[in-house]
């Protein structure tokens, strides 16, 4: 197994990949640490019914790697890392399950620190408490996703602003992929904007609720790159912009929440030649990871809505900076993330 990891694609010089088996809870988890030049690593902990263990590996290589790029961006004192359980969050949960979770992260000492990400939340991560208090996005006010949701609405803006050359939504159209959490909220706020949207989601009571309370067109899963659209936002999960969507994107935008939406990395520059401006997923779904550090770290929670709202800023550097340079987004933002955290 050990060999498979190094061998494996998205392999990035991981300073710590950790599997964790619990037979009594059931708990097959992967915790995998990037990097931790800038503090120690910080990432949610996604449950998800992969198909393989091979699958698995491949995610919490991919994810843990976009955290060290995403918080450094963020400018944040924290590393990059992530954790997947192996199982159906809809069936398999248990209290154990997530105790067991706690434990594994408590005997690596504080170097990664989780909280909650698809198909877990913020009870899931009470659980995790009991046995660690390596874990953020607890209580009340745990649930990251309106941050992440401003976020992603704050860089449609600055890309509205940079490719569009306009200032309001009235009138765009949204093609949106997926209504969770952050696809819903992020939805909402385009909506109350001006946009206009056509959504696509797995679950009919939340495409039902979209359509009642939003007004939103509905299309299957699948046709939703076909959609006439201004702005393409992928609210699901990853690696949605690959050379079958990319032929089929009739967008001017794209800018949504989910982690790792370039399948791989020519994806970028294959964008740039269609003359579509990308948003860089790191970049733009800061939002989630800013409140929770900001939790863990006791800072005034006051601060964190101005410190998302800097992630527009950001993009509109990034988008700058790639005009001048000739260089897609993805490269771009790349770049500053790794003059942050490699420097450090």
């Amino acid at each position: 197994m050990t060999a498979f990891v190094f061998n494996e694609p998205n392999f990035d010089a991981h300073e710590q990949v950790v599997f964790v088996s619990e037979p009594k809870s059931g708990l097959k988890a992967i915790l995998a640490v990037h990097n931790t030049n800038l503090g120690p690593a910080m990432g949610g902990c996604r449950m998800w019914n992969y198909a393989s263990e091979g699958e698995a590996i491949t995610d919490v290589l991919r994810l843990s790697r976009g955290m060290t790029y995403k918080n450094a961006v963020a400018g944040l004192p924290i590393g990059g890392g992530k954790s997947v359980i192996i199982g159906n969050s809809k069936t398999d949960k248990t209290p154990a399950l997530f105790e067991a979770l706690g434990e594994a992260l408590e005997r690596l000492g504080g170097r990664y620190v989780t909280a909650e990400d698809v198909g877990t939340n913020t009870d899931d991560m009470a659980h995790v408490a009991r046995r660690t208090r390596h874990v953020a996005g607890l209580g009340e006010t745990g649930d990251p996703s309106p941050f992440t949701a401003l976020g992603c609405f704050v860089g449609a803006q600055a890309a509205v602003r940079h490719h569009l050359k306009r200032d309001s939504f009235d009138g765009l159209i949204v093609a949106l992929q997926g209504l969770g959490n952050v696809g819903y909220d992020y939805a909402r706020r385009l909506r109350e904007a001006g946009a206009r949207l056509v959504v696509a989601d797995i679950d009919p009571a939340r495409l039902e609720r979209a359509r009642a309370e939003l007004g939103a067109e509905i299309v299957p899963v699948d046709s939703i790159y076909d959609v006439q659209a201004d702005i393409y936002a992928p609210c699901a999960l990853g690696a949605t912009l690959n050379p079958t969507t990319l032929d089929r994107l009739k967008v001017k935008i794209v800018a949504g929440g989910a982690n790792n939406q370039l399948a791989t990395a020519d994806i970028g520059e294959a964008l740039r030649r269609k003359g579509i401006l990308y948003a860089p997923d790191f970049v733009i779904n800061a939002g989630g990871i800013i409140k929770v550090c900001y939790e863990h770290l006791k800072k005034p929670e006051s601060e964190v809505e101005a410190h998302v709202r800097r992630i527009g800023e950001t993009l509109a550097e990034v988008f700058a900076r790639a005009d001048s340079e000739g260089l897609p987004t993805s490269v771009v933002a790349d770049r500053v993330a790794e003059a942050r955290f490699k420097r450090a």
